[in-house]
């Protein structure tokens, strides 16, 4: 989670001039305030994070802080809430027409929840923007985390509402963090089908990811109807990402967000909120990718095939001594079966896929098997 991340992928989206075209605005995040961070957050939690930002000697377990994954440091509250206060005044453009499509790729911190840190997360910025979106009037938000983790926290916060519908793929939590995420996790008693998941085996790699994504996510998300679609882009399932263990290419992270790009148009007259999330490949992963989100957001997708600029690789090189690949993609072959050509229930991807339409599809009106 090193702010390298955030920079790099600020570079490299300048240097192709992502930010050249005239319909692009880039705005300062402020620090949220208390009262946003309320709105998805426990106070006493609230409290916990300012004790330990301000003397990083202390820790609080219980909360999750001060954990291996979430140590604690100095300026950690004003750090996290800043990140929630990109999200969340880009939730508001979006909301007040003065955009449709906006991007924190600082973002999508999906793992903190209403009362703990977890997973690298301290405050959940993608549920505090789906709050504010709510409170201006939006009356169903459909949120869609294709991280290779399960998107835990942003799914507990909304879990007996149905105003929203989070939908998850990701790699099963018998073989990764946090554990959870099952096709049978489908939302509170109030909201029975508001949560959807997509819990895949490891070694899933491209085309079946596709495969799964394109079963379940399009038909679900035309059923619900939302007014705006909030998804979270980690990409930490690419094949080199030490932490996961999907191999996916960057060729497909790009494909799925232009999925969503174009899921926006048809269901949301274009309304888009895209946020980051993990990746731990810091220098070779994460700036590509993530520049490839920004640029579809920004309405002129970067060719797979472009040359990443030589001033990048020479900066990555010189500062982190690491070689970043010559090209904005992977050569990746991104063919995939459509689920309406066929299934075999032997394939543990398909097994997936029928066990989540099997639990959600008919709560929508949709067939479990064929729709």
């Amino acid at each position: 989670m090193h702010p390298a991340r955030l920079e790099l992928t600020h570079r490299l989206s300048k240097q192709l001039e992502v930010y050249d075209a005239p319909t692009v605005s880039i705005s300062a995040p402020e620090v949220a305030s208390d009262a946003v961070l309320r709105t998805v957050h426990d106070q006493e939690y609230l409290d916990q994070v300012k004790q330990v930002s301000a003397d990083p000697t202390q820790i609080a377990v219980d909360f999750g802080l001060g954990t291996e994954d979430d140590p604690v440091f100095a300026g950690m509250y004003e750090a996290a809430a800043r990140i929630v206060g990109g999200s969340v005044i880009a939730a508001e453009a979006i909301m007040d027409e003065s955009t449709v499509r906006a991007v924190n790729f600082a973002g999508g911190m999906h793992h903190a929840k209403r009362n703990k840190a977890s997973g690298f997360c301290i405050f959940n910025d993608a549920a505090a923007a789906i709050h504010r979106m709510l409170e201006r009037g939006a009356k169903r938000v459909c949120y869609i985390d294709v991280d290779a983790h399960h998107g835990d926290g942003t799914e507990a916060i909304f879990w007996d509402d149905d105003r929203v519908l989070t939908i998850s793929i990701h790699e099963s939590g018998l073989s990764l963090f946090p554990g959870t995420g099952f096709a049978n996790e489908t939302g509170g008693p109030q909201a029975e089908g508001s949560a959807v998941n997509i819990a895949l085996p490891a070694m899933t790699g491209d085309a079946a990811w596709m495969r799964a994504f394109h079963a379940v996510v399009p038909q679900l998300v035309r059923a619900f109807n939302p007014e705006v679609i909030v998804s979270q882009h980690g990409c930490d399932a690419h094949r080199d990402d030490d932490m996961t263990n999907l191999k996916l290419s960057v060729d497909a992270q790009r494909q799925v967000a232009l999925d969503i790009s174009q899921l926006a148009d048809e269901v949301c007259q274009g309304r888009w909120l895209a946020t980051g999330g993990g990746g731990y490949n810091v220098t070779g992963v994460v700036p590509r990718t993530w520049t490839h989100l920004t640029a579809i957001a920004a309405g002129k997708p970067i060719a797979l095939r472009t040359y990443v600029p030589e001033g990048f690789r020479r900066h990555v090189l010189e500062t982190y001594g690491r070689a970043v690949p010559y090209l904005m993609g992977d050569d990746a072959q991104l063919w995939w079966r459509n689920w309406e050509v066929g299934y075999d229930p032997a394939d543990p991807v398909d097994r997936t896929i029928i066990a989540t339409r099997k639990e959600v599809f008919p709560l929508y009106g949709l067939d479990p098997w064929f729709d």
